[in-house]
């Protein structure tokens, strides 16, 4: 079947998944992704649909959008950034992707198990968390689960977890974007797949977004965590 068939398909799901929860997209897009195409197209195809998905959720969700949720994880993830690009050169990317796997999978896994944890910690941990996330997505491509789990723990609402994180998610895609045009990984071709991929994102999107409204906090809680525990033990898997 047609590439310009099957990533349309992919990204209908995972902007669905996207919509629900307010991450996911490249969980689910880039092991289906990988099974069709060279990783060197997937990876920038996957952060233009990220970053299409974002802005339609980021206008969606705008006035859930708080200034201080969302800026210390930015101003954080700057220099995460440029430490994450200094570790990948020193230290084995398979062994920080295998810790952080490990990490994720057991405490998501307590959390569905254990009752709900709201820690409402300070603004200083959303740098740090920021920072956090900034290193491993420089250092091995993983780093949303940081900020996830920041923003799961805070007691915030859905709609508040999920405005911080697809606006945290759309800046630190655009710098990833910007790095792969400038390095020039991303081709004409995955333009065209792009384009072919909006109208699907948007739906999968829309009807992510309509069914998350008529679920509740709690339960929208343990989607987020059983997702982490699936992020986790593919991160773990990815090293066996």
């Amino acid at each position: 079947m047609s590439p310009f068939l099957l990533v349309p398909l992919i990204f209908l799901s995972a902007g669905f998944i996207q919509g629900l929860t307010g991450f996911g997209q490249a969980l689910l897009a880039m092991p289906l992704l990988a099974f069709i195409m060279d990783i060197k197209l997937a990876v920038p195809l996957c952060t233009l649909c990220g970053m299409i998905v974002n802005i339609n959720m980021t206008h969606r969700l705008r006035k859930n959008l708080e200034r201080a949720k969302i800026l210390p994880l930015i101003i954080g993830s700057i220099p995460g950034s440029i430490f994450g690009t200094m570790m990948l050169k020193e230290v084995n990317g398979d062994y920080i992707r295998l810790f952080l796997g490990i990490l994720i999978t057991s405490f998501s896994a307590y959390s569905l198990l254990a009752k709900p944890i709201k820690l409402n910690l300070s603004s200083k941990w959303g740098y740090f968390s920021g920072f956090l996330t900034g290193s491993i997505a420089a250092a091995v491509s993983a780093g949303g689960p940081p900020s996830i789990i920041y923003a799961s723990i805070q007691g915030w609402s859905k709609d508040a977890i999920k405005a911080t994180l697809v606006s945290f998610f759309l800046f630190s895609g655009t710098l990833a974007a910007c790095g792969h045009l400038l390095s020039g990984l991303t081709t004409f071709y995955v333009f065209q797949l792009a384009l072919a991929s909006i109208l699907p994102i948007y739906a999968g999107t829309y009807l992510g977004s309509k069914l998350s409204s008529r679920i509740s906090d709690e339960f929208y809680r343990r989607i987020v965590m059983t997702l982490l525990v699936f992020m986790g033990l593919m991160l773990v898997f990815q090293n066996v």
